[in-house]
């Protein structure tokens, strides 16, 4: 009889043992920084793709820290890992909120995705007390339990406007008060005379030449003059010479690179420069002679620059005007248009000049997105008032003169081979672009799905759809889907603004790369070329640092907004609004009020049952009812979250 065995077999050694299995496949280890969320779990962003991390895998990991993990699932888009080393830790200070206890006291982060409160031991608090809003600088970090650490600064009581935008200010890295040092450099600066300069500069105080602002500017770096020759008109863009003042290397300068912007909130701005130069010897006030840097452009009737120069100049600004001002004079206003009688003709010259270029932009496929702008002030008792900012003929004027300068000062450079820090706006990434032909099909959009686009596709996409009653619709998932501009030391152009060279000129005051800008082209009017490729190599590092810090920003400007309106929807709870719905998630609907205040519909809330979320198409729907971006909607406010900056709605009869 034959013997049979499944789990060995013969040969002519006799019989063998079993073979051994296949080792398991390598193990798979991903770095990276966490992103944490405030229910305590946390994401590992990586270029391959994000995983999520359990709170249970974090092994005393935080938000902010960069990390090294293994891998524990990959399947489909889901993927997994566990924390196996703590690379760097990414918060060393935080801002918060102190709650005092028996054996010292905590500080819940204003960062919510810091998930964990910091353990503040007697002695350590600096006298703070509960409900008092703080800086605290980390000092242990166990692998277990509560980071421990102390407070250095205190910002004032939790809810006092200036206390909590302090705060947020801090926990973004926003710089406070700037450095005695720095202060009496700035003052030593600002009281140099500028005589001796003049001598050697243009000439434009003889000139009809003036700013155009908004009402509560206090700094004024860019002034503009007009005149016609023949079919031409010569334009010129006078900027405020900031580099003359703010010498390379110096305290005043480093401490504006470390700033690298000046940050707006709405009743505080945080300066790059000390005031003794951003509203002194800077800011191109009226009367006043100021050294300037001037962009000087020949433009024809078809808006093409058919000559330019770049000077070092000086100016005395004819008058300082704002953007309502102007605005009044172009709508007819008879007593203002007698007030500025000597300025009435250049205006309507330069509304004609403005008109020009921007049909030779939008021709060319520059994207002009609407994009709402909250308008926020504060009256004398402290109640807020909320809107949206004009954007008008007057505004439009001044950008686009400030655009043609910068694609000017960028062309000069980029054609003489010298160093620039360019402002680059790359086409978006293959996998949004994808998403938004695919979101506009939905709409019965009937659109070419292109792998590669211009603005100039995307422009005449909103333009075929500007009737329609989702044009906006088809313009917030076209924003939503664009890449972010940013500072680079190399030309890529500018796909929203359809510019093929473009920088950023018009606003040493408040930007970094400006002053940067001026001095390269200041270096190349003196030494040419050779004396410009100086700067090469320190182009690559203001366009990281300059890059790295607006976006930090724009977030502490956004979380200071959001406060704000949180503050004007507290005193609207159980009042009814018109409004757009401006998300759509798998959680709720979020809803945007016409001046600009958002808030969150719930969809356990929401009216008819279960509600399935269509991601593709960014709907949630049932059988019998649909809610859908950029669909008009009712709301209530039911209630504000001060702490979290957020605000709850649900839907109110229409």
């Amino acid at each position: 009889m034959k013997r049979e065995n499944k789990k060995y077999r013969a040969d002519k050694r006799g019989w063998k043992k079993k073979p051994q299995r296949a080792k398991a496949a390598a193990e798979k280890y991903i770095e990276g920084e966490l992103q944490g969320s405030e229910r305590g779990y946390a994401f590992l962003l990586n270029e391959g793709g994000d995983y999520y991390i359990a709170a249970g895998d974090l092994n005393g990991a935080l938000h902010g820290d960069k990390v090294k993990a293994r891998e524990t699932r990959s399947r489909g888009h889901s993927r997994q890992a566990a924390v196996v080393k703590i690379l760097e830790r990414g918060r060393k200070t935080l801002s918060g909120t102190y709650v005092s206890s028996r054996y010292g006291g905590f500080v819940t982060a204003d960062e919510r995705r810091f998930f964990a409160d910091v353990f503040i031991a007697a002695g350590k608090n600096g006298g703070a007390e509960t409900g008092d809003k703080v800086a605290v600088t980390i000092t242990k970090y166990p692998s277990r339990g509560n980071p421990e650490g102390e407070i250095t600064e205190i910002f004032g009581r939790q809810f006092d406007r200036n206390a909590e935008v302090r705060s947020i200010a801090y926990a973004c890295g926003v710089a406070g008060a700037f450095p005695a040092e720095v202060e009496k450099a700035a003052l030593s600066a600002a009281a140099e005379s500028a005589a001796k300069e003049c001598a050697r500069r243009r000439d434009f105080t003889g000139e009809i030449v003036f700013t155009v602002d908004g009402e509560d500017s206090r700094d004024f770096d860019d002034a503009v003059s007009l005149k016609k020759e023949g079919d031409f008109y010569l334009l010129g863009v006078h900027i405020a010479d900031v580099s003359h003042y703010v010498k390379e290397g110096g305290a005043v300068d480093k401490e504006a690179f470390e700033r690298a912007t000046s940050v707006y909130f709405p009743e505080a701005v945080v300066p790059m420069l000390p005031e003794s130069l951003s509203n002194g010897a800077c800011s191109l006030v009226e009367g006043e002679i100021r050294l300037t840097l001037s962009c000087l452009m020949k433009v024809d009737g078809k808006g093409n620059v058919a000559d330019c120069e770049l000077a070092e100049s000086f100016i005395k600004s004819s008058a300082r005007l704002t953007y309502t001002e102007v605005q009044k004079i172009f709508d007819g206003d008879e007593t203002l248009r007698k007030k500025r009688a000597p300025l009435v003709g250049t205006l309507e010259e330069m509304r004609g000049l403005y008109k020009i270029l921007a049909a030779k932009r939008a021709a060319r496929g520059s994207v002009d997105f609407e994009i709402p702008e909250a308008a926020i002030s504060v009256d004398e008792n402290g109640a807020v008032s909320l809107g949206r900012r004009a954007r008008d003929d007057a505004h439009r004027l001044i950008e686009e003169f400030m655009i043609l300068a910068n694609e000017t000062v960028a062309e000069t450079l980029f054609s003489r081979k010298a160093p620039c820090v360019y402002r680059i706006h790359e086409a978006p990434e293959d996998k949004k672009l994808a998403a938004f032909y695919d979101f506009i099909a939905g709409l019965g959009v009937a659109a070419p799905k292109k792998s590669k686009v211009c603005g100039k596709d995307f422009s005449e996409l909103l333009d075929s759809v500007k009737e329609e009653s989702y044009a906006k619709v088809v313009n917030t998932v076209m924003l939503r889907s664009m890449q972010k501009a940013k500072y680079a030391p190399r030309d890529v152009g500018h796909f929203g603004l359809a510019s093929e060279h473009y920088c950023h000129f018009t606003s040493p005051i408040r930007r970094y790369p400006d002053l940067a800008v001026h001095r390269i082209v200041k270096s190349l009017l003196h030494g040419g070329v050779a004396a410009a490729k100086k700067y090469g190599e320190e182009t690559e590092r203001v366009a990281a640092h300059a890059s790295a810090k607006e976006l930090k920003a724009q977030e502490a400007e956004r979380a200071a907004d959001d406060f704000y309106k949180t503050l004007y929807l507290s005193a609207h709870i159980g009042e009814a609004f018109d409004a757009v719905i401006s998300g759509v998630t798998n959680f709720g609907i979020f809803a945007e009020l016409e001046n600009t205040a958002e808030g969150l519909i719930r969809i356990e809330t929401l009216k008819g049952g279960w509600y399935e979320f269509d991601e593709k198409n960014l709907l949630l729907k049932n059988k019998e009812k649909a809610y859908r971006l950029g669909q008009p909607i009712r709301v209530r406010v039911d209630g504000v979250d001060a702490i979290s900056r957020k605000a709850e709605f649900s839907e109110a009869e229409t």
